[in-house]
């Protein structure tokens, strides 16, 4: 680990001990040296690792995503509990690889970027020569990997004609330089999935969160026939095809709040809906190559639970207990006899399980590190439900949920600190986070996650609940919040922090701003300050996505009403402490909402701490970059809120 450390920080010897300061990479402000007993203490909790299933490889075998040293690599595991084989060595993390379903050929399509600049390129890893060699043309921004059924080609999306426009692309793995356009058209388009016979593919444009829209595109002619229906926004998630083509499988929410199960016959149109009694939305979604078995997860109160179906007949397979949590990544082998599952509970990070659709045996390839800490004593969190300042529409009182961590050996009222999701139409679950863990075990802090309206989970109307003009009223259920705080006598209403990132650090910075003196301290990182300065400078091919979520801040109307609830008009109503972190080449949220704001705070002389990573985007993707961070957040959080 020291090794790592090295790359970006310094250890040093000063009055008081040895510290910890940062490296080049990080420009901070505010921030005192970190104390050594802090930096052993965390260890532990920061040498924890985590493994999910990227694919089967025709051996049996996975690819799985880990880390070992400072990024996440793409690993080979041959068996359950064979050692974890790592393939790629790069500085820069890599996000998600595609297998070679090629008969003759070893490799895998992998995405990577340059300091968190999301400008993804695809690259062939070649486990033969171990060697990756480029696809797509090193500038623009390129995501999905969806390989054609005979491994002639691979389809993705691309920003490569005019940088703002998502178009579907494909090309063939081995002459790059033939790659050819699919969709010429305006807006975020992307490959879902091929038809059994590569004729056809499926292809959606995503509006917003509420509104997406299929089409069944014909690679010969162009020709796209719309499967999405006109006259209402719908949401639309996974596609699966039955291997004789004649019936896709979907989820979509158009039949109700939630996203259910449809089966759509192509030659006729005709559409029904497979589980239309579900009160819960349809998350993952996979189909076994032979059409033998189906398998779908439901989000269930932030909980995953397992459905898997022998088919035609919709019979349940009956399997071993799962570990309750999260449950993703579904991956049926190629040979249909096992069902891959990356699951992630409140006490184990996330691992690769298998399950025997035959036998209905539950086994576990991976076993991620959790530092030798003993996480029987980790807090399991409680489901609570808390009144807000509105009325639904039946008129019954609305109510918020949210998760909520207690110290076990807590005395007496303790502080608390309130977690507050991205998104905006993000969703917080009960999962493994060793930094609440630190927060709960070793602060002895209550942790909140709230899910305030305009969450996923819980329905379209409640995804559409903040938009545009009802911007705030999420920021008035933290209100309500603080309210059932103050009410619960094992809480401390008197030392309450936020802490959030993304759209949740647009969240920290409101909450400060209404609530000036009910928050000890707050910890924003690479959130919005100001809406109208984020929508104009946001990457191109993200500005209609959001515009559709916040407003369009050329509406002069708009523009006026984003300009007065933003943070940074607001700034001076701020009075508690702010820790502002950010990656220099965020492509979502830039830099400069948080230079803004931080001029802006700093001005009415209230103590700021700020982390400036040169290397990193909308987050921290490097593991030397999110200790430091981890540090100064401890240290930020005994200064202004456990005191």
């Amino acid at each position: 680990m020291k090794y790592f450390l090295a790359l970006l920080i310094f250890i040093c010897t000063l009055p008081g001990g040895a510290q910890v300061l940062p490296g080049d990479n990080l420009e901070v402000s505010g921030i005192p040296p970190i104390p050594m007993h802090v930096v052993e203490r965390t260890k532990q909790y920061q040498d924890v690792r985590s493994a999910s299933c990227l694919g089967w490889d025709r051996d049996g075998g996975m690819y799985i995503a880990t880390r070992f040293a400072n990024t996440t690599q793409v690993h080979h595991v041959a068996a359950p509990g064979a050692a974890r084989r790592q393939l790629t060595f790069f500085d820069e993390p890599v996000s998600g690889a595609s297998p070679d379903p090629r008969p003759a050929r070893s490799g895998f399509v992998f995405s990577r970027d340059v300091g968190g600049g999301e400008f993804y390129q695809l690259f062939y890893f070649d486990r033969t020569s171990g060697h990756s060699r480029l696809l797509t043309d090193g500038e623009s921004r390129n995501t999905g990997r969806r390989w054609s059924n005979d491994g002639s080609a691979i389809a993705f999306s691309s920003n490569r004609r005019n940088g703002k426009d998502m178009d579907v692309w494909i090309l063939p793995p081995d002459a790059p330089e033939e790659a050819r356009r699919l969709t010429e058209r305006e807006g975020s388009w992307s490959a879902r999935e091929w038809s059994p016979d590569d004729k056809r593919m499926v292809v959606t444009r995503y509006i917003s969160a509420n509104e997406s829209r299929p089409y069944l595109l014909t690679l010969e002619t162009g020709e796209m026939v719309p499967l999405y229906e006109k006259d209402r926004p719908v949401s639309y998630g996974g596609f699966e095809w039955t291997p004789d083509g004649r019936t896709l499988f979907y989820t979509s929410d158009e039949s109700d709040e939630f996203r259910q199960l449809h089966a759509y016959e192509v030659a006729t149109g005709r559409r029904l809906c497979i589980t239309p009694a579900l009160q819960w939305n349809i998350e993952g979604l996979s189909l076994s190559d032979d059409g033998r078995h189906l398998a779908y997860t439901t989000n269930e109160h932030g909980l995953s639970v397992l459905h898997l179906f022998r088919l035609p007949d919709y019979v349940p397979v009956r399997h071993d207990p799962l570990p309750t949590g999260r449950i993703g990544g579904l991956r049926f082998s190629p040979d249909g006899t096992q069902l891959a599952l990356n699951i992630n509970t409140v006490d184990s990070p996330t691992d690769v399980w298998t399950i025997d659709p035959g036998s209905g045996t539950l086994e576990q390839w991976t076993f991620s590190e959790v530092g030798g800490l003993n996480t029987e004593h980790f807090v399991t969190p409680r489901l609570i439900h808390y009144p807000t300042f509105d009325l639904e529409d039946d008129g019954s009182q609305r109510m918020i949920p949210a998760f909520v961590f207690l110290p076990d050996n807590a005395t007496g009222p303790v502080p608390v600190i309130i977690s507050i999701h991205g998104g905006p139409e993000g969703q917080s679950r009960p999962g493994f986070s060793s930094t609440i863990h630190y927060w709960v075990q070793e602060l002895g802090c209550a942790v909140i996650l709230p899910n305030v309206r305009g969450s996923s989970g819980y329905g379209k109307t409640w995804l559409a609940l903040d938009n545009a003009y009802n911007r705030e009223h999420s920021v008035r259920d933290i209100g309500a919040l603080l309210d059932w705080i103050d009410a619960e006598k094992a809480l401390d209403g008197q030392r309450v922090a936020v802490f959030g990132g993304s759209y949740g650090g647009y969240m920290v910075l409101a909450s400060l701003v209404h609530y000036p003196e009910r928050i000890a301290c707050g910890v924003n990182i690479v959130g919005i300050s100001n809406f109208v300065t984020f929508l104009e400078h946001t990457q191109d091919y993200r500005r209609d996505l959001r515009r559709a979520e916040y407003g369009d801040e050329r509406d002069a109307e708009m523009r006026a009403f984003l300009t007065s609830i933003s943070p940074l008009t607001n700034a001076h109503r701020i009075r508690a402490p702010l820790f502002v972190a950010q990656g220099e080449n965020d492509p979502r949220v830039p830099a400069s909402e948080a230079r803004q704001i931080v001029r802006a705070v700093e001005q009415q002389d209230i103590p700021v701490w700020t982390m400036f990573a040169s290397d990193e985007g909308h987050g921290f993707a490097k593991k030397a970059n999110r200790d430091y961070f981890t540090w100064a957040t401890i240290l930020f959080f005994e200064q202004y809120l456990l005191r």
